[in-house]
C-alpha cells in the first residue's frame, strides 16, 4: 500500500459500489483515504491509501483496525454513510480522538424505541410507539393506539420488516413478518415497535450539523408502494423546495434530541394533517443515490460535507445549482426470471435530461417481489433524470417508464 504524507480520513463500510460507490469517490477527490470493510477493495482499490478488514458491525474489531491503520498513518477523522456501522464508526472515532457523534447518540438513532422516547422527552412531533416481544403484548399494544399501526423492528432499516396493519385480524400474519424481520436487525435495539400510522406524504429532510447546529440542505419527496409495506420506489429533490422552511425546524429539533452534533442526517417524517411528524433520523447520507439527487440539484456535495466535518473542517454550504432531480427505481410487474429488458432512451446529447441508466440485474436473473424480495432481489435497476421542475421530472421518468420493455417467465 502506498502511505500518504497527509492525515487519512478512515471510511468505515458503505462501500457498495451502485448505491454508495460515489461516496466513497466524493469524499476520495477530498482527502486520501482508508477503508474498514468486509473484504478487501475491489472496483475502489485505486481511490485507497490503505484498509483494513473488519466485521463491520462489530465495534471491538473496528476499534481494532482503526487502531492498526493509526499505527500507520495520522487519521484526520472518521466516517460512515453506512446505517448498521454508525455505532461503531462512534466507538472509533471516540478511541481516536477525532470529531464525531457519541455511541450513545448513535444508538438513540439506531434504536427507534430509543428515538421515540427521546421525541417525546423533548416534544417532537412523532408517533405513539410500544416496543414489544410477543403476539400478545402486540396486540394489546395496538388496540391501546387504535388500526391502523405500524409494526417495524426496533433498529432496521430500508423498511425491513415494516407493515401496517389495518385490523385486529391482520395483526398475526403482520407479527410474523415484523417479527422475522427483527430476528435479523442490529444489536443497538430489540423487539418490535408497535406504532401509530401517520397518514400523508412522505419526505426527508437532509441535514448538516455542525457543533450541535443543525442546516437542512434540502427535502427530498418520496413514492412509496407495494401496500401494506413501505417499498421506496422515487424520489424527487427540488433546489428551493417550498416544504423547507416549514419542516427545517422540526428536522433540527428531531436530531437536537438525540444528541447528535456532527455529521449528514436523513431526516424522514410525514406531512399529516396535524403538521410534520417524525418517522426516524438516520444519522448518514440517504440511501437510494439522494446524495447523488441533492449534488445534481443543489450542488451541495453531501459526502464532502460529510468528510469535512468527520475531519474537523468547515463545510461549505453554498448552492451551487437550482433545479430538480429525481430517480425512479425499476420494479418487475410479477416476481420470476427476467426474459427480456430494456429501455429505448439512453443517455446522451439527444437526452441530456437522463443523468443515468443502471441495470441491476440481467436477463436469466431471478427477481422477487416483495414481501418475499428484499432490496437485493426485487429490483431490476434505476433511471435518474434532472428537470427545471419537480413536474417535468416526474414526466420525464413517465416518460421513461413507457419506454421500458420487460418480460418476466413465472
Amino acid at each position: 500500500m502506498s502511505r500518504s504524507t497527509r492525515p487519512l480520513l478512515i471510511v468505515v463500510g458503505g462501500t457498495d459500489s451502485v448505491y454508495r460507490g460515489y461516496c466513497v469517490e466524493q469524499a476520495a477527490a477530498a482527502y486520501p483515504i482508508a477503508l474498514i470493510d468486509t473484504k478487501p477493495p475491489s472496483r475502489q482499490e485505486h481511490l485507497v491509501v490503505d484498509h483494513e478488514v473488519a466485521d463491520t458491525l462489530d465495534p471491538e474489531a473496528v476499534v481494532a483496525a482503526g487502531l492498526a491503520l493509526a499505527a500507520r498513518h495520522p487519521i484526520a477523522g472518521v466516517v460512515t454513510w453506512d446505517e448498521y456501522t454508525l455505532v461503531p464508526t462512534a466507538e472509533l472515532a471516540a478511541r481516536l480522538n477525532v470529531p464525531g457523534n457519541s455511541p450513545a447518540a448513535m444508538t438513540a438513532c439506531r434504536d427507534k424505541a430509543t428515538s421515540r422516547r427521546l421525541f417525546a422527552e423533548h416534544n417532537v412531533p412523532s408517533a405513539t410507539s410500544t416496543r414489544v416481544d410477543n403476539l400478545t403484548d402486540a396486540k394489546v399494544a395496538a388496540l391501546r393506539t387504535g388500526f391502523p399501526v405500524v409494526l417495524k423492528p426496533s433498529s432496521h432499516a430500508a423498511s425491513i420488516g415494516v407493515i401496517r396493519v389495518d385490523t385486529p385480524e391482520e395483526l398475526p400474519a403482520a407479527w410474523e413478518f415484523a417479527a422475522a424481520g427483527a430476528g435479523e436487525q442490529g444489536p443497538e435495539g430489540s423487539g418490535v415497535l408497535v406504532e401509530e400510522y401517520l397518514s400523508g406524504p412522505e419526505i426527508s429532510v437532509e441535514c448538516v450539523t455542525q457543533r450541535g447546529v443543525t442546516t437542512a440542505l434540502a427535502v427530498t419527496r418520496k413514492e412509496v408502494a407495494f401496500p401494506p409495506y413501505f417499498e421506496e420506489v422515487g424520489h424527487t429533490v427540488t433546489a428551493g423546495d417550498p416544504l423547507l422552511p416549514e419542516v427545517a425546524s422540526i428536522a433540527a429539533q428531531a436530531v437536537r434530541s438525540l444528541g447528535v452534533t456532527a455529521g449528514v442526517q436523513h431526516v424522514e417524517m410525514r406531512l399529516t394533517a396535524s403538521g410534520p411528524r417524525i418517522i426516524e433520523v438516520n444519522s448518514r447520507i440517504g440511501g437510494d443515490l439522494i446524495g447523488q439527487l441533492v449534488r445534481l440539484a443543489t450542488g451541495l456535495d453531501l459526502p464532502r460535507i460529510a468528510a469535512d466535518i468527520a475531519c474537523g473542517q468547515i463545510p461549505d454550504l453554498t448552492p451551487t445549482a437550482h433545479t430538480t432531480a429525481a430517480i425512479k427505481i425499476i420494479y418487475p410487474l410479477a416476481t420470476g426470471t427476467i426474459a427480456a429488458r430494456d429501455l429505448a432512451i439512453h443517455p446522451g446529447p439527444e437526452h441530456p435530461w437522463l443523468h443515468q441508466v443502471t441495470w441491476l440485474r440481467d436477463v436469466g436473473e431471478r427477481v422477487v417481489l416483495p414481501p418475499s424480495g428484499n432490496l437485493d432481489t426485487s429490483r431490476v435497476g434505476f433511471v435518474i433524470v434532472t428537470a427545471d421542475s419537480a413536474e417535468e421530472a416526474q414526466d420525464s421518468l413517465s416518460c421513461l417508464a413507457d419506454a421500458v420493455t420487460m418480460s418476466i417467465t413465472p
